[in-house]
């Protein structure tokens, strides 16, 4: 069975950094994308940041571009995603998703397209 297990929420200052850990642990191709997701209070769920493992060619939300970096370490089957430049915007549930189903093309970007979740680690930035 495939399970993601998100670490490395908490509550960190404006300004500071956070970095993100989601592990796949179970037998899932390092060419299932596999992306970061949150969402705030009363807001929908909105993408971060994404990469195809085996690829380590990262994409970003325009909110995420020269803040956020995510990256991958295929011995761990991980993920990371380092949090630079925190503002009290970026405060929500951190979850980290697979799209099992991607067989070619754009970078899925859309929560439906996911199909594996993680529970989600909170994020909270004090201003």
């Amino acid at each position: 069975q495939v399970e993601i297990v998100e670490s490395g929420g908490g509550l960190v200052q404006a300004g500071g950094s956070l970095r993100l850990s989601c592990t796949v642990s179970g037998r899932i191709s390092s060419t299932v994308p596999v992306g970061w997701f949150r969402q705030a209070p009363g807001k929908e769920r909105e993408f971060v940041a994404g990469i195809i493992p085996v690829y380590d060619s990262p994409v970003y939300a325009d909110s995420a571009k020269g803040r956020f970096t995510i990256t991958r370490d295929l011995t761990k089957n991980t993920v990371y995603l380092q949090m630079n430049s925190l503002h009290s915007e970026d405060t929500a549930v951190y979850q980290c998703a697979a799209a099992r189903s991607y067989d070619r093309g754009t970078f899925p970007r859309t929560p439906t397209d996911f199909d594996l979740w993680g529970r989600g680690t909170q994020v909270t930035v004090s201003s």
